[in-house]
């Protein structure tokens, strides 16, 4: 009977309706809860009977239309490691699953994924976000830098010091006078570092030899621990500029060839290869190899000996630093997650990520903005930022909520009109039932 089918199928629209309602309730109120994705409703109509001369009443369901690949705004944050993803793409981040034995933090196995990219750094040196979740990256090595791809960990900070790092070798750029004042020291003195980060001064001395184009250097420092009489004196050895020397062919005012002395080793006279002088020091640490480089043979861009009647240092740089104190951490827009120390040095610790689906709006939602994946979503792929499809990252903000909520508020309006209507149905047939059954008596 069409009265019957009349309200079966007006209770499945207040149904369908209420369906609707809870899910432009969830909208409304999470219009601003970072990385948050609405979800929409699709009304799907399911027939009983029908044919081209009758039409039997059917039902109608409410289904979730989940809105995950729509981007919602980006908006600048007063964190520096907050992120937002622009374009397609999650972070792949851990729930935790407490502490162990040892106290420390232990992690679900299942992989979730989220676009609520408001991360600080805890009390334990991780990167999490308001919802709790543990933000993973490509761990690098601490040796090489080198990024493992491989596989994705929770990325967690250490805050220990950046452990010193002795000169093994220096760049020096000078002018020797070719007509030197009598009397006019020629001499340097720089600084370089020890193994255990203690800044040393280290002399290097020119004199001018009776052989025209020749100089003696002496390499020198006043807490060398060297033997003989004097222990002070690292190494000597003797420079030549072109046309005389090993190497002939060298433009005149260029090194033309180097002769180590006591304490020292050269590398051999060939144009255009670096015209170095390794010497060996001792700051009571060991022996200590350092390698002056004073350009290359035979070319103008190192050590020279040209016009003038002063000698003058043109440059001095080496790879020495001294133990520093952890300063922070800073996020770039490649996703490399960068420690900061007080000695001028950084060291890359990880690289962020971006996971992308075939389809993203197939994700499973779990508590928290999170996702886990699906069979319909398709197996997640993670790579660099700004490459295969992935989004690229805006550090410093987040990307808010992308339910909107004026558009939330007309869909509400519209649902309510629909439940009244639906409820208006239940009514009128349960008048026409009465009428029907008054007729009977």
């Amino acid at each position: 009977m069409s009265i019957f089918g009349a309200l079966n199928t007006a209770v499945s629209g207040l149904t369908a309706q209420s369906d609707a309602f809870g899910n432009i309730s969830q909208n409304i109120a999470n219009s601003q809860t970072t990385g948050y994705k609405e979800v929409n409703t699709n009304f799907v109509d399911y027939l009983t009977y029908s044919t081209t001369t009758q039409n039997q009443p059917g039902s109608v369901v409410a289904l979730p239309s989940y809105q995950n690949e729509v981007q919602g705004t980006i908006a600048q944050s007063s964190d520096p490691l907050a992120m937002a993803i622009s374009g397609q793409g999650f972070f792949s981040v851990a729930e935790s699953n407490g502490t162990n034995s040892s106290g420390q933090t232990t992690f679900n196995p299942l992989q979730y994924y989220t676009r609520a990219g408001d991360f600080t750094m805890n009390n334990e040196g991780y990167l999490v976000n308001s919802a709790g979740d543990y933000l993973e990256g490509w761990k690098a090595n601490s040796a090489t830098g080198i990024i493992n791809q491989n596989q994705l960990v929770p990325i967690q900070v250490n805050q220990t010091q950046f452990n010193p790092v002795a000169t093994s070798t220096a760049d020096f750029a000078a002018n020797l006078p070719a007509t030197p004042t009598a009397g006019t020291p020629m001499s340097s003195q720089v600084q370089i570092y020890d193994a255990l980060g203690t800044q040393q001064t280290l002399t290097v001395n020119w004199a001018q030899t009776t052989t025209p184009g020749q100089w003696q250097v002496t390499v020198s420092s006043p807490n060398n621990q060297g033997t003989g009489t004097a222990p002070t004196t690292i190494a000597t050895a003797t420079v030549d500029f072109g046309p005389t020397g090993a190497d002939t062919s060298a433009p005149p005012g260029t090194i033309s060839g180097i002769t180590p002395g006591t304490g020292a080793t050269a590398s051999t006279a060939t144009n255009g290869q670096a015209a170095t002088l390794t010497v060996n020091a001792n700051f009571g640490n060991g022996t200590q190899p350092i390698t002056l480089n004073f350009g290359n043979y035979g070319q103008a861009n190192g050590v020279t000996q040209y016009a003038g009647s002063t000698y003058s240092l043109i440059n001095f740089s080496q790879n020495g630093v001294p133990a520093g104190a952890f300063t922070g951490i800073a996020i770039q827009p490649t996703g490399n997650v960068v420690a900061n120390y007080n000695n001028g040095q950084s060291l890359t610790i990880a690289q962020v990520p971006i996971t992308t689906f075939n389809n993203a709006n197939a994700l499973q939602s779990q508590n928290g903005q999170a996702f886990t994946a699906t069979a319909g979503s398709g197996n997640p792929s993670s790579q660099a930022a700004n490459s295969n499809g992935a989004g690229g990252l805006v550090v410093g903000s987040v990307e808010q909520s992308n339910a909107d909520i004026a558009t939330q508020f007309t869909q509400l309006i519209v649902a309510q009109q629909a439940y009244s209507a639906n409820a208006k149905s239940i009514t009128t047939a349960s008048q026409m039932l009465q009428t029907a059954i008054n007729m009977i008596q």
